[in-house]
């Protein structure tokens, strides 16, 4: 039984298709039985009109910025409907959006897990290709003589065995952790901004206006609170 909110994203391949409303209608129906009974909000809809095998897709990109925006998941008829590229499908995974295909309920976790399991196994097996290859130079190394090795050297041959294992993190290494937060909270700021900005296109341009209008609209702010005028002014900062 569907609970939470959802962002219905409806996808034809052809303008054709896209103007006379075939097959989006049918789309339409296996989103609306899938939502059948329990407690849901469908907060909004978009439709691309784009190939399957094409990956740039703005209507999906504002679908997933307003899943990540409302903390909903993306709801599609078909699971084709997003892509036949697997590579894309753990984007999704990646952003951390939600997504159910209604024609196939588990894919949200059978399919991205499979495929994360792929992909964890073939990361495996470039670690394992590389640590034979430096096993093998170690071993080949070893067996020179020291004149031998001194050739090598000359020569700009000489055989690399991996990185320094004393080398002391740099600040930029030590901040990494501070920097992986600033880049996610820009990230947010860049979400909200388009809807700030349709705000201000209104006439509200102060901060505490702007902050009232998006409680109004039910925008959540990136810990799900209500906004206040600092909140926003720290978005339009970020976001500059």
């Amino acid at each position: 039984m569907a609970q939470g909110k959802f962002i219905s994203y409806l996808r034809v391949s052809t303008a054709k298709q896209g103007a006379s409303g075939l097959g989006l209608e049918a789309q339409r129906k296996a989103v609306a039985d899938y939502l059948n009974g329990g407690s849901w909000t469908v907060i909004t809809e978009l439709v691309e009109v784009e190939s399957g095998k094409r990956n740039d897709r703005p209507k999906l990109d504002e679908a997933l910025r307003l899943c990540r925006i409302h903390g909903a998941t993306l709801v599609i008829a078909k699971l084709d409907r997003l892509s036949r590229d697997a590579a894309f499908l753990m984007k999704l995974q990646n952003e951390g959006v939600r997504f159910v295909a209604a024609d196939m309920p588990e894919a949200n976790e059978m399919i991205v897990g499979i495929m994360a399991v792929v992909a964890q196994a073939e990361r495996k097996m470039i670690s394992t290709r590389t640590k034979a290859a430096l096993s093998a130079k170690k071993e080949f190394y070893a067996k020179l003589t020291d004149a031998e090795r001194e050739v090598l050297k000359a020569s700009g041959k000489a055989i690399s065995l991996g990185g320094d294992r004393g080398v002391i993190p740099t600040t930029a290494a030590q901040n990494k952790g501070g920097a992986a937060t600033k880049a996610k909270a820009i990230a947010n700021a860049a979400d909200r901004l388009p809807i700030i900005a349709e705000i201000q296109a209104t006439g509200i341009t102060s901060a505490s206006g702007i902050a009232s209008a998006l409680n109004e609209r039910g925008i959540p702010t990136a810990n799900g609170g209500r906004w206040q005028a600092v909140q926003v002014q720290r978005v339009l900062t970020r976001a500059a």
